[in-house]
């Protein structure tokens, strides 16, 4: 994984064979990124994306393999407990055109990543929604 930062904003190059998510933290931490906004383009070849369901407070998730273009990334960088809190979505396609998505958890490349994140100044932090099971943004 490579960056650059250009002001409030970091371009991160991610390079096959390396994961999505880990990358990101990565270069939160090293960037001191408390609050951002994430988006991307890329390619995998490992993808683990799943679905919250409110209702049992659960999320389920699902692996796919083989190759696939990321066609959209999108997400937020936050803080939780004093740590990069990061929360992804993000839309994978195959040869034959379906496709897949959801919350983000892991997502290997396969060819090459292309993610800007654009900082905002300040932070926001985290905090556990009790009607949901949910970590949303807490403003206080």
């Amino acid at each position: 994984m490579e960056y650059k930062r250009f002001g409030n904003t970091v371009a991160v190059k991610i390079s096959r064979g390396e994961e999505v998510m880990a990358s990101l933290k990565q270069v939160c931490e090293k960037e001191n990124i408390k609050c951002g906004q994430i988006s991307g383009i890329g390619a995998a070849g490992h993808v683990v994306v799943g679905l919250y369901k409110v209702a049992e407070k659960k999320y389920y998730s699902n692996a796919f393999d083989g190759e696939m273009e990321m066609t959209s990334l999108i997400g937020n960088v936050s803080e939780k407990d004093g740590g990069v809190y990061l929360h992804c979505h993000a839309n994978f396609a195959g040869a034959d055109g379906r496709a897949v998505g959801g919350h983000l958890s892991e997502a290997v490349i396969s060819g090459a990543c292309e993610i800007f994140i654009d900082i905002a100044d300040g932070g926001i932090g985290r905090r556990l929604d009790a009607a949901t099971g949910l970590n949303v943004f807490d403003f206080s």
